[in-house]
Formats: structure tokens, C-alpha cells, sequence
């Protein structure tokens, strides 16, 4: 029975395949873009001053093989608990396959926590209450709205990316205003070869950006709810990738130019810091903005969730009551209530740089995980469903490598 049946008869109600490419992507956006320049832009600077923006190029650049495998095995099995299903496809280890559907389910929940800090933090610009209430506040609302219709749920947080995006760009065009200091200081982003402190600083940041890359692979856990996911999902992969990584490098740069990296570092809202010191307008004009991208993040990250525990359910590893969906609003509601509770208890109890390490951690285990999956299938020369979007077979190797090496430097440093 496919995805889109309504379910007839006696047959439960099945998920709907109802996202288009623009759905796909302003999910993937929405999901990335939060979650990443407007928490931990100050963390960032803090660790890595004036070179922070050369950490998120290269984690781009590493985040791009990952992306073709992505695409691939996407496109081959376009199912929710995709990772999942990648996994037992290439190993046949029904355990191995329920280990990485957790883990994928445990770093999505780390990651809207973490964003669920960040949202308190600008949201306190707002309102003097503590920071508790207003987590607690938040993750409730956007819990509510992740229980929507999908459609109406992504749409939804659509129209946040785009706000948030329009933030993004305002700060761009008030730094590229303020004279030709943005281009001329360029060659200082690079570090003299010798100055092992700013590399070493550089590797810690490099792990943070890889969180802020974090979102683009969740795309896969919605295929099984796109039209035409063999040709939606690889280019909505390549155009968030894309598109993220341009304003991440812009922001940052402007950023780190426009304001102090120890200010940066210190501030609770960096980007309506950087906003306030190149447009001379009040703080809220920006922090308004940021609020909207960290809600927009939480939400997406909620709906991914629920996929995920939806599909291991429905692939038999979890309990068949988490493969319910609800007859009216055609979603999972107990799989997205598991994810609300457990990102509350993350958020109240973990501080925002614990978090985002562990989450960027942890995805680079699924991603090394995901390319040997896909090595392992290529081996076996298996038979390619129609319109598979097929990469080279040293792409994969080099999205292992890469994130291995990741993992690696990050235990040394």
C-alpha cells in the first residue's frame, strides 16, 4: 500500500504524500538555518574570533559528500526512519537498524533542545520571566503545531523560514552598507600556517558549524510524504546545503566585523547584537526575527521526530501503538508527543554548548554510519529502483573519511 492511499477499507490511515520541492525546502531551511546562525554565532566567535567563518566553509564542504549519499539512499528507499532503513538494507541487523534509529531520534531531540534554549534566550528581550517558564511556554505551542496536518505544519514553519531568511539577509545588506572594510579584511579570515592556537581554535568551531549544518539530512525522513520524492529530494538536499552554507558565510563574516568576538561570545542574542550595531536600531527589531527562526526550528525538528519514531514502528522495532496516525490530522501524535516530553527534559536540564556539541557529535557517528551503508550496498551492485539518483562510488568513502576525521580531531582537541 503506498504512502498516499487514504486507507481504504480496513487499512489504517497511512501518511500523506502532500510536500513539494519548495515544501521540501523551506522544511530544510527551516530546519538548518534556526537551528545554527542564530544560537550559536556567538559560541562560535568565542572560540574562534575573526576565522569563524573558515570553519563553517569547510563544514559545508565535508557536509556535501554526506549530502550525495543522502540523496542516493534517499532516493532508493523513500521511507520515514530512513537511516533506519538504510542501515538494515546494507546490514541486515535488525538491532544495528533499531541502534541508529534511536540514535537519530536521540540527536534531533538534543538539537530542538538546544534550540529551545536559544528561543528562550531571545524571547527573554521580551519578556522579563525566567528562562524555565518561557522553554517550558514554547516547546508546548510548537508541540501543538508539529500536531497539525503535515502540510499545514510545514507550510507553517515555510512562512517562518522565510522571515527568518529575511532576517538573514537584512543584516548582509546593513554589513555590506557600512563600507569596503567587508571585502578588504577578507585575507584576516585565513590564519598564518604557525599560529597553532588559532587551528586548534578552529577545530573546536568546526564541530560547532557542523551543527549548524545539522537539518539538511532530515529531508529524508519526510520523503515518504513528497510528491515525486525521486526527484524532489535530491535537489531539495543540494539547495539547502547550498543556500545555508552562502548566508552562513556571509552572516558570520559580517558578524565577527561588525562587533567584537568577545561581545559576540558574551551576548544571549549575538545576531540582534550585530543587527543593533550596524543599523543603530533597538535590539528587538532582530531579536523579533530570531524568535520566529528558533520556533520555526523547534517545530521542524518535532515533525522529524515523529517520522522517526513512526517509521521504526512502522518497520517493526518499536511497539505497533508509535505507527498510529490520527484519522483527522493524518500525523503521528503519540511518536510527537514522546519527542515533546523528551525535549523539555533536555532543555531544562543541559546548558546550550553541551548540547550543540553532543548533537554535532553524534550526527557525524550517524553520517560515518550512513556512508558505509551506502558502501556496502554499491558493493553488493544491487538493483536501483527507477530514477535513483546515483553518486560515484568514491563519494561515499569520502563522506566517511571525512566525518571520521571530524570525530577524530574533535577527541584530541
Amino acid at each position: 500500500m503506498t504512502a498516499q492511499a487514504a486507507g481504504a477499507g480496513d487499512a489504517p490511515p497511512r501518511l500523506l504524500r502532500s510536500l513539494t520541492l519548495t515544501h521540501a525546502v523551506l522544511y530544510g531551511l527551516g530546519v538548518t538555518i534556526g537551528a545554527g546562525i542564530y544560537v550559536l554565532v556567538g559560541i562560535a566567535a568565542g572560540r574562534s574570533g575573526i576565522h569563524a567563518p573558515l570553519a563553517f566553509i569547510g563544514s559545508a564542504l565535508v557536509m556535501a559528500f554526506s549530502a550525495a549519499s543522502f540523496a542516493e539512499l534517499g532516493t532508493r528507499m523513500p521511507v520515514s526512519a530512513s537511516e533506519a532503513a538504510y542501515v538494515q538494507a546494507a546490514f541486515r541487523r535488525k538491532w544495528l537498524s533499531l541502534v541508529v534509529g534511536l540514535l537519530v531520534v536521540a540527536t534531533a531531540t538534543v538539537s530542538a533542545a538546544a534550540i529551545s534554549v536559544g528561543s528562550a534566550g531571545y524571547i527573554g528581550v521580551f519578556l522579563n520571566i525566567p528562562a524555565t517558564w518561557i522553554i517550558l511556554g514554547v516547546v508546548l505551542v510548537m508541540g501543538a503545531i508539529a500536531c497539525l496536518p503535515t502540510v499545514q505544519s510545514v507550510t507553517f514553519a515555510g512562512i517562518m523560514t522565510l522571515i527568518e531568511v529575511g532576517g538573514l539577509l537584512l543584516i548582509v545588506v546593513a554589513g555590506l552598507s557600512q563600507g569596503v572594510g567587508v571585502v578588504t579584511r577578507l585575507p584576516e579570515i585565513w590564519p598564518s600556517l604557525d599560529d597553532s592556537v588559532a587551528w586548534i581554535g578552529l577545530t573546536g568551531t568546526a564541530l560547532i558549524a557542523v551543527f549548524a549544518f545539522i537539518g539538511f539530512e532530515h529531508l529524508v525522513n519526510v520523503a515518504e510524504e513528497m510528491k515525486e520524492p525521486s526527484r524532489t529530494l535530491p535537489r531539495a538536499l543540494f539547495l539547502t546545503l547550498g543556500l545555508t552554507a552562502l548566508l552562513y558565510a556571509l552572516v558570520v563574516w559580517i558578524a565577527v566585523i561588525a562587533v567584537p568576538p568577545q561581545d559576540l561570545a558574551l551576548s544571549s542574542a549575538p545576531l540582534a547584537l550585530v543587527f543593533e550595531r550596524l543599523t543603530g536600531m533597538p535590539l528587538v527589531t532582530m531579536s523579533a526575527i530570531a524568535v520566529v527562526a528558533t520556533l520555526n526550528g523547534i517545530i521542524v525538528h518535532m515533525i522529524m521526530i515523529a517520522r522517526v519514531i513512526y517509521g521504526l514502528a512502522d518497520q517493526g522495532n518499536l511497539p505497533k501503538a508509535l505507527r498510529h496516525v490520527n484519522a483527522v490530522t493524518r500525523t503521528p501524535l503519540l511518536a510527537t508527543a514522546i519527542g515533546i516530553g523528551a525535549i523539555l527534559v533536555l532543555a531544562i536540564a543541559v546548558p546550550l554548548a553541551g548540547l550543540a556539541d553532543l548533537t554535532a557529535r553524534l550526527t557525524l557517528v550517524i553520517f560515518a554510519i550512513i556512508n558505509l551503508a551506502l558502501i556496502r550496498i554499491k558493493s553488493a551492485n544491487e538493483r536501483q529502483p527507477p530514477g535513483t539518483f546515483v553518486c560515484p562510488r568514491w563519494v561515499p568513502y569520502a563522506g566517511l573519511t571525512s566525518s571520521a576525521l571530524f570525530l577524530a580531531v574533535d577527541l584530541l582537541v
